[in-house]
């Protein structure tokens, strides 16, 4: 690893020929469920990332490797490397427990690891998602008495394929959650788009008046790293559809002679 002018780390899998360790990079979780059997997960730390980069907070961990030339061990005093026992133990091969470093914010993107439903989130969220548009009927003015029916005829799921780091993401958006803004000071949350009439299911009673609706939804979605296993992603992103302004008439009843 190196250190880089602002003080973090970067890793990298370059190492100085005949280097006498082998490395890896634990997440703090994992060092302590093999230490304690616990994980404190609320001792995690964000690590602030420039676009396109990976950091993760991390602990460095390094291992003696046996190296060519290193002298072997005598009859009265086996063989050790560093105090470790060696004997019989091939050269290239470890010895000894893996040794700690202090814990930091390490940028792995030389590394190039997958991308973490983090980062995949942060590329979820600038997604041209669709913004739907409030449908209401019927058409034009209302009449009080007579519940206004709310739809959305926009494609509720969507597939986007990028390209992040050199991996291909599949990312399927699902719209999960409707919130009708009516213009009246009311909210409806559905789970569903709603439908016309007659398989309506979504409604709202108004007094007269003129009104604005509007349709807020809710995606989520799941994501796949070159075709392998279907993963969520992390939170949910919003977006704002069309608004639509209709009058709300107040119908009087009039008597006329039939007769005339």
């Amino acid at each position: 690893m190196e250190r880089t002018p602002g003080g973090g780390w970067i890793a990298s899998n370059s190492a100085p020929e005949n280097h006498p360790y082998i490395y890896q990079l634990s997440h703090p979780c994992v060092v302590d469920d093999r230490e304690s059997g616990a994980c404190r997960a609320s001792d995690y730390q964000e690590c602030p990332a420039a676009p396109g980069r990976v950091v993760e907070d991390l602990i460095p961990e390094r291992r003696r490797l046996v190296l060519p030339g290193e002298p072997p061990g005598e009859v009265a005093r086996p063989r050790t490397i560093d105090g470790f026992p060696a004997d019989d133990v091939p050269v290239g091969s470890p010895v000894g427990p893996w040794e700690q470093g202090d814990r930091a914010c390490i940028d792995i993107t030389a590394l190039n690891p997958p991308p973490s439903p983090a980062e995949v989130f942060r590329y979820f969220q600038t997604l041209p998602l669709p913004q739907l548009p409030t449908k209401q009927q019927p058409p034009g003015d209302g009449l009080v008495g007579l519940p206004v029916i709310f739809f959305t005829d926009g494609p509720t799921t969507q597939t986007f394929t990028l390209d992040i780091r050199g991996f291909t993401v599949d990312i399927t958006a699902t719209a999960t959650t409707f919130t009708w803004h009516t213009g009246d000071g009311t909210d409806l949350t559905t789970t569903d788009p709603g439908a016309p009439y007659p398989d309506h299911t979504i409604t709202h009673d108004y007094a007269s008046g003129s009104y604005t609706a509007s349709l807020t939804t809710t995606w989520t979605a799941t994501f796949t790293i070159d075709g392998g296993l279907t993963v969520p992603v992390p939170g949910s992103t919003t977006t704002d559809g069309p608004p639509v302004t209709f009058d709300v008439l107040q119908a009087r009843p009039v008597l006329t002679n039939p007769f005339d």
